[in-house]
């Protein structure tokens, strides 16, 4: 959250006093708007949503303890602050009761008094912002270095470089390959301050997918009972990353072309501009280049986003690091299963290394899951993993110059469907890729 998204409306009948009010907190940098009648203040509310309301106590139509709770009612998110100029103990404490955050007295004693007040409440609401996505960050997960960029050193500098600048990052690379963690690395190696925000957009349905990205007010569809702040105004001065970009609607291209011009945007049902100073970081596993050919995405966004680009290895061109990943990966999915680490006896090693793996580096993962999961042994082995079993993928040949990853994406997906017996959620699951890309990717395929 940023100054110039934190807005205020300022409610009192004594015109001079509102716009000396009103030209303080702008000279701040906020985003505000004065009204000297309490009952054009509440028709804003829907439109304006305010962080904070600055009420004068008293007022001839509308008391300012009234004007708060009928704002707590449109509006939970905002905030109190009471200006009174009859500055008694019994006020202040009913004010506090209602919920204000503070209370100043009329006059002002100086600009300062207000200065401080109103960036007391703005600490506090960036504050809250920040500490409800910790948790979702997930920052602290993050492998060594040398582990995520084994066999992709000449990339770990790529991304070392980009990492502190502002520029728009895009990630190409097979189901799989790490692009999400990767672009946990960039924000975490670039120190913003605001939070780490990720969104699927092949895993929210089409409709949805809008008032994720941008929020909405109140009303503003079926079903919004409240309002909502969306990716990019969460993750003002941090990063959003926007993983299966590709997949974006051209209607809904057109406005995220917007945010990457002028970084400004609007909540679904509101006609208030918003701005946000987020990083954005894409990616697709698909040639966007031929998209753009085929008129299926725009060649202005992609031009806008493919600013810096970046291409992860698939697992199978880089089989010198299959063991060191794997040895890292038994290490701590034994200690999040309760289980004992111990290592792949010699045999599944060479089968790892053999098979090409389609899903990369999370088929890889849940193939050893799964080995742990049904060890009883002092050595895990890949024996009886369904439709992950090297027993059943191209161990023992050679993956011919004709054959492309195509091929290998749709045997496995054959294979999913097959152990599961056509149930697509089981098999989507099992293939670590989300329900509607499956669909895509069946679709894509001809596999009905």
């Amino acid at each position: 959250m940023s100054k110039d998204n934190f807005r205020i409306l300022i409610v009192d009948d004594e015109k001079s006093f509102l716009l000396l009010l009103e030209r303080i907190l702008k000279d701040e940098g906020y985003k505000v708007k004065a009204c000297d009648n309490p009952e054009i203040a509440l028709k804003e509310i829907d439109n304006f949503h305010p962080n904070l309301l600055i009420t004068d106590l008293k007022m001839p139509t509308m008391d300012g303890i009234t004007l708060m709770e009928k704002v707590k009612e449109l509006n939970k998110e905002t905030d109190f602050l009471i200006l009174t100029a009859f500055a008694t103990v019994d006020t202040a404490v009913e004010a506090m009761k209602k919920g204000a955050i503070d209370y100043l007295t009329k006059p002002l004693k100086n600009p300062e008094e207000l200065r401080k007040a109103v960036l007391n409440v703005f600490q506090r609401q960036k504050l809250s912002s920040e500490n409800s996505l910790l948790k979702s960050s997930q920052l602290t997960d993050i492998p060594p270095l040398e582990i995520i960029f084994s066999g992709m050193h000449e990339i770990l500098k790529d991304i070392q470089d980009v990492a502190t600048t502002n520029a728009t990052v895009m990630l190409y690379g097979e189901t799989g390959t790490g692009k999400s963690l990767i672009s946990k690395v960039i924000h975490h190696l670039s120190k913003r301050e605001g939070p780490f925000v990720e969104l699927n957009c092949a895993a929210i349905p089409e409709n949805l997918l809008e008032s994720e990205l941008f929020g909405y007010e109140k009303g503003a569809f079926t079903g919004a009972t409240s309002s909502k702040k969306g990716k990019f105004e969460v993750a003002d001065e941090g990063t959003v990353f926007l993983d299966e970009v590709s997949e974006m609607s051209l209607v809904l291209q057109a406005k995220f072309l917007k945010i990457l011009q002028d970084k400004t945007f609007e909540r679904l049902g509101s006609v208030v501009t918003l701005k946000t100073n987020a990083r954005i970081i894409s990616a697709t596993n698909r040639d966007l280049k031929a998209l753009c050919a085929e008129k299926r995405f725009r060649e202005d966004l992609y031009y806008r986003l493919n600013v810096f680009p970046v291409y992860l290895k698939p697992l199978r061109e880089r089989r010198d690091s299959i063991k060191i990943i794997a040895d890292y990966l038994i290490q701590n999915i034994s200690v999040k299963l309760g289980k004992r680490p111990v290592p792949f006896n010699k045999s599944s090693y060479d089968r790892l290394i053999k098979y090409p793996w389609p899903g990369n580096i999370r088929e890889l993962s849940n193939v050893i899951e799964r080995a742990i999961i049904v060890n009883k042994a002092d050595e895990l082995f890949i024996t009886n993993l369904d439709v992950f079993s090297v027993e059943n993928s191209l161990e023992g040949e050679t993956l011919s110059h004709t054959e492309s990853l195509d091929d290998l994406e749709r045997a496995a997906i054959q294979r999913a469907l097959k152990a599961t017996s056509g149930n697509r959620r089981e098999a989507a699951m099992r293939l670590g890729i989300s329900l509607r890309t499956l669909q895509y990717k069946i679709k894509e395929y001809k596999l009905n």
